[in-house]
C-alpha cells in the first residue's frame, strides 16, 4: 500500500484499502478474535497517518469485526456463544427465504450457474481454502438470483462476522461430508422447483452448521 504522502487517491478510497487490508488480516488470524489493534504499528506498517487507519476501523466496527472500546481503543471482535447463535438464525432465515425464491424464479442458466459451482464444490471436498471459497461464491449467487440486494447486503456483513468463528463449522469432524449432501439435497429441490422444500434445506443447512459450530 502506498504511503499517504504519495497516492493520489482520494482520502476515501485509501480508506477502503486500509479496511480491505485489516480485514485480510482479521480472517488469515494475523490479527487475532479479541487482540488488541496497535493503531501506531499498524500506521507504520502501512507508511499511513493515523486518519485514514481510524476511517478504516469505523467501517470494521459497522460491519462488527472491530468494536470499538472508550478509552482502550479498537479490538478484534471475539465472538460469544449468543453471538454465534444469532448470526447463525439471521443467517437460516434470510438464505432460507433466498433459497425459496430462486427454486420458483431462477431461469434454468441460473440453475445450471449453481449446478456448476456445485460441481466444483464436489471437488474440492479435499481442499480446505478452496472449499471454503466455493462454498462463499456458491452461496452468494443464490443470492443473486434471488434478486434482493437489501437481504443480500445484510448477509454480506454476517458472512464477514461468520468468519470469526469459521475454524468452529466446517472443521469440526465429519462436517464438510454432512455440508456437501445438504448441499446435494437442496441441489435437487431447486432443479424439482420446489420452493417449501429448498428453504426448508437451507434452514436445516444453517442450523446444522450453528450445531457443529457450538
Amino acid at each position: 500500500m502506498p504511503a499517504e504522502a504519495d497516492t493520489s487517491l482520494a482520502p476515501r478510497a485509501l480508506y477502503q484499502q486500509v479496511a480491505e487490508r485489516l480485514r485480510e488480516q482479521i480472517f488469515a488470524r494475523t490479527l487475532e478474535p479479541g487482540s488488541w489493534i496497535d493503531e501506531q504499528k499498524l500506521c507504520g506498517e502501512y507508511g499511513i497517518s493515523r486518519t485514514p487507519l481510524r476511517e478504516a476501523l469505523k467501517v470494521l466496527a459497522v460491519e462488527g469485526l472491530v468494536t470499538m472500546k472508550v478509552r482502550r481503543g479498537a479490538y478484534v471482535t471475539e465472538m460469544s456463544g449468543i453471538d454465534v447463535q444469532q448470526v447463525y438464525r439471521l443467517l437460516g432465515l434470510l438464505e432460507s427465504d433466498a433459497a425459496a425464491e430462486v427454486a420458483s424464479t431462477a431461469t434454468p442458466e441460473g440453475l445450471a450457474e449453481l449446478q456448476g459451482l456445485h460441481a466444483q464444490l464436489e471437488a474440492s471436498a479435499t481442499q480446505r481454502d478452496e472449499f471454503f471459497r466455493i462454498n462463499e461464491q456458491f452461496h452468494r449467487r443464490l443470492l443473486d438470483l434471488a434478486g434482493n440486494r437489501w437481504r443480500q447486503q445484510i448477509v454480506d456483513d454476517l458472512r464477514k462476522v461468520m468468519k470469526l468463528n469459521r475454524h468452529h463449522s466446517l472443521f469440526k469432524q465429519g462436517r464438510l461430508a454432512e455440508s456437501l449432501a445438504e448441499h446435494r439435497a437442496l441441489m435437487a429441490a431447486l432443479a424439482a422447483r420446489d420452493a417449501q422444500a429448498a428453504g426448508r434445506l437451507m434452514q436445516a443447512h444453517f442450523q446444522n452448521g450453528l450445531a457443529a459450530a457450538a
